[in-house]
């Protein structure tokens, strides 16, 4: 059974920072994209920043800068280290795996930035 759970959400002041981590199992980590998204309050869900199995990174224009995605294959977990949070970063944080034909989500954590 596969699983993406997420944690290291919470409230944070602008300005400050977050870690984010999301941990597999039931897959070959290794071999999957690993994407972070975000859905803000009365907006569409977006891809915030995305590492592929060799590394490669992408990140969204708003992000870039602030944001680094990593992941640990020995440890079947990916990173979304954020910095300098704005309160337009808050929202539910999810992690999507995907391969090929296949694509598994975690239920997400909330990120909620304000003073």
């Amino acid at each position: 059974q596969v699983q993406l759970v997420e944690s290291g959400g919470g409230l944070v002041q602008p300005g400050g920072s977050l870690r984010l981590s999301c941990a597999a199992t039931g897959i070959m980590f290794s071999r999957f994209t690993m994407e972070w998204y975000r859905q803000a309050p009365g907006r569409e869900r977006e891809l915030v920043a995305g590492i592929m199995s060799n590394g490669d990174t992408n990140y969204v224009d708003s992000v870039k800068g602030r944001f680094t995605i990593s992941r640990d294959n020995a440890e079947n977990t990916v990173y979304l280290q954020m910095n300098t949070l704005k309160p337009e970063d808050t929202g539910v944080y999810s992690c999507k795996a995907r391969r090929s034909f296949f694509q598994y989500w975690g239920k997400g954590t909330l990120v909620t930035v304000s003073s």
